[in-house]
């Protein structure tokens, strides 16, 4: 298995793990300047645009890919439970991303479980982008030359250039999810990796959530929490 962690770090703009600190103060140095494509977000700041390719860029250089992922689902579902046993809502504390604790489902001790799993994100973060269709041909050329310019490895590349090319395929991701937990974090990074600004980009959420049996007030937590802390 190659390094799928690496992968989801460079997907997300906020290079290698050892990089990671190198990632955030040239963000901080060029917030100002960066365009779209790779430097302002790596694969997803090219897919996203820039305003959101470089939020999401800044928050992945100070966690890193996976615990970014995992911290905003911790963060959604904590909150979720806490607001049923209150019986109401409670305020998002923004920016605030927590650390999962051992043991609670978001963090992944095995490592080959947890390259899997990262390789799970990014596919489900590519299915979410080409939900509405608006990858033709010409944005293929496009997107796969911007992955040559990620500094990948050759199985990485062979990895998102399969990912690109196949149908859509909500089966696998669902198969991929073997905990509520899990189904949670594919969720949260298919929401960062679109704008949601389309018909069929809600629709395919929906038929996400739906596939995941994420319950609709789970959903909305998830929403209303990314949307506060980072996207």
């Amino acid at each position: 298995m190659f390094d799928a962690q690496a992968l989801l770090n460079q997907f997300l703009g906020a290079n290698s793990n050892d990089k990671i600190q190198k990632g955030k103060d040239y963000l901080a140095k060029n917030s100002g300047s960066l365009a779209s494509g790779a430097a302002a977000g790596g694969l997803a700041g090219y897919l996203l645009g820039s305003k959101k390719g470089k939020k999401i860029a800044k928050k992945a250089a100070t966690y890193g890919g996976m615990a970014l992922v995992a911290g905003l689902a911790y963060k959604a579902y904590t909150g979720y439970q806490q607001n049923k046993q209150m019986g109401s809502a409670s305020p998002v504390e923004p920016e605030a991303i927590p650390e999962p604790p051992m043991h609670s489902g978001f963090r992944i001790e095995d490592q080959s479980e947890s390259d899997n799993f990262c390789a799970t994100l990014v596919s489900a973060m590519i299915a979410a982008a080409k939900a509405d269709g608006h990858i033709d041909s010409a944005e293929h050329q496009a997107i796969f030359a911007k992955i040559e310019e990620l500094g990948l490895d050759n199985d990485q590349k062979a990895f998102l250039f399969d990912q690109l090319n196949r149908p859509l395929d909500i089966d696998s991701l669902v198969a991929a999810t073997a905990t509520k937990e899990q189904a949670i974090e594919v969720y949260v990074a298919s929401i960062m990796a679109i704008e949601i600004d389309s018909p069929a980009e809600k629709a395919y959420l929906s038929m996400l959530a739906a596939r995941l049996d994420l319950e609709e007030e789970l959903v909305d937590h998830i929403h209303s929490t990314l949307s506060e802390t980072v996207v």
